[in-house]
């Protein structure tokens, strides 16, 4: 948990065991809330960046906003010639964290049974304590570390990198160090999946400059995203997903998402457009989700600072 952490300021100045070394490893490596278009307002100069071993390149997550600054220069990203259907890359900082965050369609009775199973258990002060969340985002949970899946990767993913091939087109994810494959060569969904994929089952296709990814076969234990103040918006094992990305220029792509579940949801979820910005210059880092690190940072930090026992 030393990099992904985020815990109130109040929260860590009355955890007397953190030392101020720690804190300051942690700050410098946690990255702050940053949009895809350009990282976030807070991640300024004064932010200090993680340098990388010599002959290696930095990841989206180690930059500020003057290291970025000082790439797009250097590597020539403005007026750069592209080929829009090449989405080879890496790209964005963070994930686009709104792109849930508009009100979904209305519930059916199903899905809003589900969703009302997502509100945890909340501290003697009345606030949440996320213990439904076992993704790695929710602090008060006792199993931690579940895989975050499809779609909610594209929320939370500290960038992720497009490797072009013939036949298919690979997505890694610095976070969770995972990746997905979207296949390309003309084959179809399977109808049923013969089992559910935390990412799903992944076709891709060229509608002319636009990129059409199709997904079914979701495991549904997966959440699409959180809520606030807490739980999360839920699926069904009958989801489909339908992603459509543009490469509007050489450093910006443009993704858009839409949720079809009408077990879950009345209508397809829509979402707006967001757009991502290339990280010209970098690598793809390391960052798992660890179980161990994660018990024991809520048994010492996490619990106590929440006003709750030990689990």
């Amino acid at each position: 948990m030393r990099n992904r952490i985020i815990v109130p300021i109040f929260a860590l100045a009355a955890v007397v065991t953190f030392s101020s070394a720690a804190l300051a490893e942690a700050q410098a490596q946690e990255p702050a809330t940053a949009n895809q278009s350009g990282g976030g307002s807070n991640q300024t100069a004064v932010i200090p960046s993680v340098p990388p071993p010599a002959g290696w390149k930095s990841c989206p997550r180690c930059q500020n906003e003057k290291d970025r600054a000082d790439a797009n220069i250097k590597y020539k990203v403005k007026d750069h010639p592209f080929n829009p259907r090449d989405l080879s890359g890496v790209w964005g900082f963070n994930g686009v964290g709104a792109t849930f965050r508009n009100p979904p369609p209305s519930l059916t009775p199903w899905g809003k049974q589900q969703q009302e199973a997502t509100i945890g258990e909340k501290n003697a002060a009345g606030q949440p304590l996320h213990t439904k969340d076992t993704s790695g985002e929710g602090g008060g949970a006792q199993i931690n570390c579940d895989p975050k899946g499809w779609p909610r990767l594209h929320t939370y993913n500290y960038g992720f990198e497009f490797v072009m091939l013939p036949d298919r087109v690979l997505q890694f994810f610095e976070l969770t160090h995972t990746w997905r494959t979207i296949w390309t060569d003309g084959r179809k969904l399977p109808d049923p999946p013969p089992q559910l994929n935390w990412n799903g089952w992944n076709v891709g296709r060229w509608e002319g400059n636009t990129f059409i990814v199709e997904s079914n076969g979701h495991d549904d234990r997966s959440w699409l995203s959180d809520t606030q103040p807490d739980g999360g918006w839920t699926h069904s094992d009958e989801m489909r997903v339908v992603e459509r990305w543009r490469r509007l220029n050489y450093g910006t792509l443009e993704a858009q998402i839409t949720v079809i579940d009408p077990k879950t949801y009345t209508t397809p979820w829509v979402t707006p457009a967001a757009t991502i910005s290339l990280v010209p210059g970098a690598e793809l880092w390391e960052d798992f989700c660890v179980p161990s690190d994660y018990h024991t940072f809520n048994n010492d930090v996490f619990l106590p600072v929440a006003g709750e026992v030990k689990k």
